[in-house]
């Protein structure tokens, strides 16, 4: 049920209050604003986590649920969570993260995201890595990669000698929305021009690279406050 705006007295209005001229936004202002969509967004690790956490969204609510576990069981952890509380959106966010040692990766991959959409299920995937988002925000990618790739790039760009460190470190990943908010339209076209050359191609590992997070941005950035 939407949530009810605290209606403000007629007298007040006519009198012309102090309180009615603050500019920006207050607390008090901001309970008055109605929840139009609540998100559940479950995540492989800390990284999308915090920075899906990061949106300043006004006008929806937000569960972000980082279960660090294969992509197959993120998705049986989602529907354990959608069946104790109910949704709007529900979001699965997860990468390929390719292994050459670990056997039965890229079925697992595939599974999850047929799984997820069978359930109703949102998808963020990304191949090979969610930082192909981040990375897309400074050039444009159409080559298959791995994810040292993507962390090099990062951690020239950010000034880290080893992101996978020092870039997944919590105090870090809170910046990384702020960081790359100028170039966010330039990230969503570059992955939607990716997903477009990609969309149609199975099993789902085949596509790489690619990174569907621009449409959960989207999502997310039509509840911002303006």
């Amino acid at each position: 049920m939407p949530k009810k705006t605290r209606a403000i007295k007629l007298t007040d209005r006519r009198g012309n209050k102090p309180w009615l001229k603050k500019k920006g936004i207050s607390k008090y202002q901001i309970d008055t604003i109605e929840i139009k969509r609540t998100f559940l967004i479950v995540c492989e690790g800390q990284t999308e986590e915090l920075y899906f956490r990061a949106f300043p969204v006004i006008t929806a609510r937000i569960k972000a649920c980082p279960l660090g576990c294969s992509k197959s069981k993120l998705v049986e952890c989602t529907k354990a969570i959608v069946a104790d509380e109910s949704y709007d959106e529900v979001w699965c966010v997860f990468d390929m993260d390719v292994k050459p040692d670990v056997v039965g990766q890229f079925e697992d991959y595939n599974n999850a995201i047929e799984e997820a959409e069978r359930s109703g299920f949102n998808t963020a995937y990304s191949n090979d890595a969610f930082e192909l988002w981040f990375v897309l925000h400074y050039q444009f990618i159409d080559q298959q990669q791995l994810r040292t790739f993507y962390y090099e790039a990062l951690g020239n760009r950010w000034g880290f000698r080893n992101y996978d460190v020092d870039g997944k470190k919590r105090a870090f990943a809170n910046t990384i929305y702020r960081r790359t908010l100028p170039d966010q339209p330039t990230a969503i076209r570059n992955a939607q021009r990716v997903f477009e050359e990609v969309k149609d191609i199975r099993p789902y590992h085949l596509q790489n690279p690619v990174t569907t997070a621009y449409k959960l941005v989207m999502a997310l950035n039509e509840h911002l406050r303006q």
